[in-house]
């Protein structure tokens, strides 16, 4: 059997980082969603189908991005949603016949024998019933971009309690000051300075391969730090960080996806970050409004309101702030923006130099980009670069 991921109408819309990667590709908990999916199915995916300017999308680890007609019919195939949660203790049975897939009242994919004719582009935007049977899957869906943040902790917190992480499974052990009764998972080569406080009252924390943590750190969980992180200082609490993360200051509730820097003092709060962002010396979000009421978030045409009482801001891959850069409640930054002014408005086009109407160029933006990369020893070549180009080329066409 062979597992496609797909991105539907509604992960069209999780802007910022549905112009830049395959939303299967977004951390959630101390896995991607793409990692969620294999192992529900008990196989790695084909293949990802997702907007067509990603058809170059490179990451290591990452399958490729394939069209629909690329789907092939001499196999078996799954085929699920990218907004698709699986309860952790869920594994996929294979049904006798064609099935379609529904979780938490939603159509969710499909199951189809080898032979029988592939959905077309129609049904992966907005799935709807197939001819078969129906098996319904125990988990929940991801209805809004904000959802990722707003989830997350809880969901670390019961991947940690089963034993996962995105480098494999754990063993409980690990040095330092500790309040509570949660568990504390660090791996064998994490180097622990002393004057560091682990608080375990409101959930785990996971220490990955090679993670460092320098005194004057207070964690609280639940927190999964990825293969790589560096946490430099500072109150840290809620905080589920991919690879190879540079971290210091106040940081609560928030995702980081991957190889972002933020090694000075400032705040983030109830944030997503994607990856190779790099926050300036006292970079701060507000996660909370004046008046007490629910966040509204920024989008290209109009807000949405999030029902939230606490929500700080979606920062797209790539972007770069300014020393003392002040983020507004429900911002969202678009890909490779580049942020000189203190105060940004709460709706930031992918690729803004300064000014919205100014325009990060091209050539500008990939030399930032592979220095990044060759800084943390990671590959920045011609597939990184065509992917980035084809991103750039529809952003700023569209001015997303």
């Amino acid at each position: 059997m062979r597992l496609f991921i797909f991105d539907d109408r509604t992960a069209d819309a999780w802007l910022p980082f549905s112009l830049s990667r395959p939303c299967a590709e977004l951390l959630y908990g101390t896995l991607l969603l793409r990692q969620r999916l294999e192992r529900f199915a008990g196989t790695g995916a084909s293949g990802l189908i997702t907007r067509p300017w990603l058809g170059s999308f490179s990451e290591p680890g990452a399958p490729p991005v394939l069209s629909p007609e690329e789907v092939p019919e001499s196999a078996d195939r799954l085929l699920l949603s990218s907004r698709t949660v699986p309860a952790p203790d869920a594994r996929f049975e294979r049904p006798d016949g064609p099935a379609t897939l529904e979780m938490d009242g939603e159509i969710v994919g499909a199951y189809l024998p080898a032979g029988v004719e592939a959905p077309g582009a129609a049904w992966l935007a907005e799935p709807a019933p197939l001819r078969g049977g129906a098996l319904v899957v125990d988990g929940h869906v991801l209805r809004h971009g904000w959802d990722l943040v707003v989830g997350s902790a809880d969901r670390t917190a019961e991947d940690l309690g089963a034993g996962l992480s995105g480098g494999g499974r754990l063993s409980e052990c690990g040095p330092g000051e500790r309040l509570g009764d949660s568990a504390l998972y660090v791996a064998p080569d994490v180097r622990i300075e002393p004057g560091v406080l682990f608080d375990l009252r409101s959930g785990p924390i996971c220490l990955d391969r090679g993670v460092e943590v320098r005194a004057g750190s207070r964690l609280q969980g639940p927190i999964y730090a990825g293969p790589g992180c560096r946490l430099l200082g500072g109150p840290i609490a809620g905080l589920t960080a991919g690879p190879g993360c540079y971290l210091r200051g106040e940081i609560e509730e928030s995702v980081i996806l991957g190889y972002a820097n933020k090694a000075h003092d400032g705040f983030l709060g109830h944030a997503y970050i994607g990856r190779w962002v790099n926050l300036g010396a006292l970079t701060a979000n507000s996660d909370l409004k004046n008046t007490y009421g629910t966040v509204r978030i920024a989008g290209p045409i109009e807000e949405a309101d999030t029902g939230l009482l606490k929500f700080g801001c979606l920062i797209g891959d790539h972007v770069k702030t300014a020393i003392g850069t002040l983020i507004p409640t429900g911002a969202v930054l678009g890909c490779g923006a580049v942020l000189l002014a203190k105060a940004p408005e709460k709706w930031v086009p992918a690729f803004t130099w300064g000014q919205p109407e100014s325009i990060h160029r091209l050539e500008g933006f990939l030399r930032t980009a592979g220095i990044a990369a060759e800084r943390r020893d990671m590959p920045f070549g011609e597939a990184e670069r065509t992917w980035l180009s084809e991103v750039w080329e529809h952003a700023t066409a569209g001015r997303l």
